[in-house]
């Protein structure tokens, strides 16, 4: 029986045991009193029903089963359209039967979600200004898009297959984001951010390039920089070298009056002290400026912060300052550059409170996950123009340089950290956070 096919075993089961009825009652026919022709006519009628019930047997078996296996293979070659009639899902072969249905419609609507989803990628790829190169473990190039050809100079099919020492460009598969200059590419000079990751196709390591041009983005950043420094700088020198002009005529004046007025000396005086003020306060704003473009990179040295907040708190006199206890944490930072960055904080904060007659601020600091917390809060009038803080020499004090939250803000980012202000949510005043890792 084993080397019989299923149709084959079921056809030699059904005979087996339709068999021995079939002997009784043609032995019986043939024992009996029964004519000739009786009995030929119904041994041929006992044969007939006997092969015509095994068939049948054999049909109701193996039909539906073959018609299961024309769905799966249907199924295999992505065939959705093919199912099953006549389902009855009261018996065991129709409910196999409905399942398999179902299962060509779950694989048709996942089928047709694929490819839509597929088409959409396709047509992103080609019309996004990005370029996106794959490629397998061997660096062998399999996918490129349209930008990727404009910045290669060539097309999809001269490249593909080649490695990226054929392509030239074995230098993109080191540290990552990382910005380089392409010159000579087919007409995508410039500069681009390179962005690298992995992903698995067909159970292997590939990885995808996908590269930015950043020369448009960057020279606008450069130019609106330039136009905010110019402009800030003509309205500082405009606002220092307007009266120096005015009273060096007023002066010259002066002297060429004969006879000179009794009091010429003391207008001379006063006109020089003006003169004097005015080019000390462009000598603190270009010092200023000078300070913030020449910050060096911090060294970094452990700093415990407990002892490091209540010093920081003794160097305000004007208003008290409140130290909040918090966590025994250590900080990798430089302690010149981070104790600068406090005292401009606490003297905003200190000004702040001055102007409004409030009598403390207070300093303290918080764990929270892998970073740490340092803030300074006031009670003060609160920030009346966010969007300008840190924008270098904007300031809304009399006499301020505007350059010292620009300073404070490059300080917190050189250490990998963030500097942030907002006005306080429980009551009047502001609120700066040095976030650094711990």
């Amino acid at each position: 029986m084993r080397r019989l096919t299923i149709d084959q075993s079921i056809l030699a089961l059904t005979l087996g045991a339709s068999l021995p009825g079939a002997v009784v009652a043609l032995a019986l026919l043939w024992t009996g009193d029964y004519t000739p022709k009786v009995q030929w006519t119904l041994s041929v009628l006992v044969v007939v029903l006997l092969i015509g019930f095994a068939a049948s047997v054999r049909s109701r078996i193996v039909v539906p089963l073959q018609t299961l296996a024309n769905l799966l293979a249907a199924l295999r070659e992505d065939d959705f359209s093919i199912r099953g009639r006549s389902v009855r899902t009261d018996d065991p072969m129709g409910a196999a039967l409905a399942e398999v249905n179902a299962l060509a419609e779950t694989l048709h609507r996942q089928r047709l979600d694929a490819v839509e989803a597929t088409a959409l990628l396709r047509t992103v790829m080609e019309q996004i200004d990005v370029a996106v190169f794959a490629f397998d473990p061997a660096q062998h190039l399999r996918i490129a898009n349209r930008t990727g050809e404009r910045l290669m100079g060539r097309t999809v099919e001269q490249m593909l297959g080649r490695t990226a020492a054929e392509l030239g460009i074995t230098d993109w598969f080191g540290d990552a984001p990382k910005v380089v200059e392409i010159v000579g590419s087919g007409g995508a000079d410039g500069r681009w951010e390179i962005r690298r990751t992995t992903f698995r196709l067909g159970g292997l390591p590939h990885d995808l390039l996908v590269l930015s041009d950043v020369s448009r983005p960057l020279r606008e950043q450069e130019r609106q920089a330039w136009q905010r420094l110019i402009r800030v700088i003509g309205h500082e020198l405009g606002n220092s070298l307007g009266p120096i002009k005015s009273i060096a005529g007023s002066l010259e004046t002066l002297v060429n009056r004969e006879p000179p007025p009794d009091d010429w000396r003391d207008d001379m005086r006063r006109g020089l002290q003006v003169i004097g003020s005015r080019t000390d306060s462009l000598s603190r704003f270009t010092g200023a400026y000078a300070r913030l473009a020449r910050l060096p990179a911090p060294r970094l040295e452990p700093i415990p912060l407990k002892p490091f907040v209540r010093r920081l708190a003794g160097l305000e006199t004007r208003v008290g300052v409140q130290v909040r206890p918090g966590p025994d944490l250590t900080v990798a930072a430089d302690p010149d550059q981070l104790e600068q960055l406090f005292i401009n904080l606490l003297r905003n904060a200190a000004d702040a409170s001055v102007e409004v007659g409030a009598p403390v601020v207070t300093m303290g600091w918080r764990a929270w996950k892998d970073h740490v917390d340092l803030w300074v809060e006031d009670e003060g009038p609160g920030l009346a123009n966010t969007a300008n803080l840190f924008v270098p020499f904007f300031t809304t004090k009399q006499g301020g340089s505007g350059i010292g939250l620009v300073l404070c803000r490059q300080i917190a980012e050189a250490h990998g950290g963030t500097l942030r202000l907002e006005n306080r949510t429980d009551t009047r005043g502001c609120r700066a956070t040095l976030t650094l890792p711990r």
